[in-house]
């Protein structure tokens, strides 16, 4: 099964992406994985502090990503896998597509800032030659009717 692998984070352009994995995945009779990266930046404090706060953010991204799997299942009929790694998010992108041969796609939100589509798409396109699979990115402030049009 082909499997459209989508990053969950804090920007709001997150949502059009999940909007556009889970509506392609419904279509196409695929799988949704939703990918969460903590930064290693996150845990620059003693162990025991670290460990607290590595379990907060695990706790943070659990309850964001039940979210999504929610409208996911009872609007798209897609249930979705969650995956959380720790470390730079770019690496960490890469390293599980590269890990994951049913992963078809990497689905990205682009902001609608005027700094650009953001650090994720910035980054990953000027690896995109060297990535084994496309990437689609969606823009950030497309309309729910828009997204259900072209999935």
């Amino acid at each position: 099964m082909r499997k459209f692998l989508v990053v969950l984070d804090d920007s709001r352009e997150c949502l059009n992406a999940m909007r556009f994995a889970a509506m392609r995945a419904a279509h196409t009779g695929g799988g949704v994985t939703v990918l969460s990266v903590i930064p290693p930046d996150e845990f620059n404090h003693w162990i025991g502090v670290a460990e607290v706060m590595r379990e907060e953010a695990r706790e943070r991204i659990h309850a964001h990503y039940e979210v999504f799997a929610k409208w996911m299942r009872d609007k798209q009929h897609v249930e979705p896998e969650l995956a959380i790694r720790e470390g730079d998010p770019v690496a960490q992108i890469i390293e599980h597509v590269n890990s994951d041969p049913e992963i078809g796609v990497l689905v990205l939100g682009a902001g609608t800032e005027k700094k650009g589509p953001g650090p994720l798409i910035t980054q990953l396109t000027k690896n995109s030659g060297s990535l084994p699979i496309p990437i689609t990115i969606v823009p950030g402030d497309l309309s729910k009717e828009k997204l259900e049009e072209i999935t």
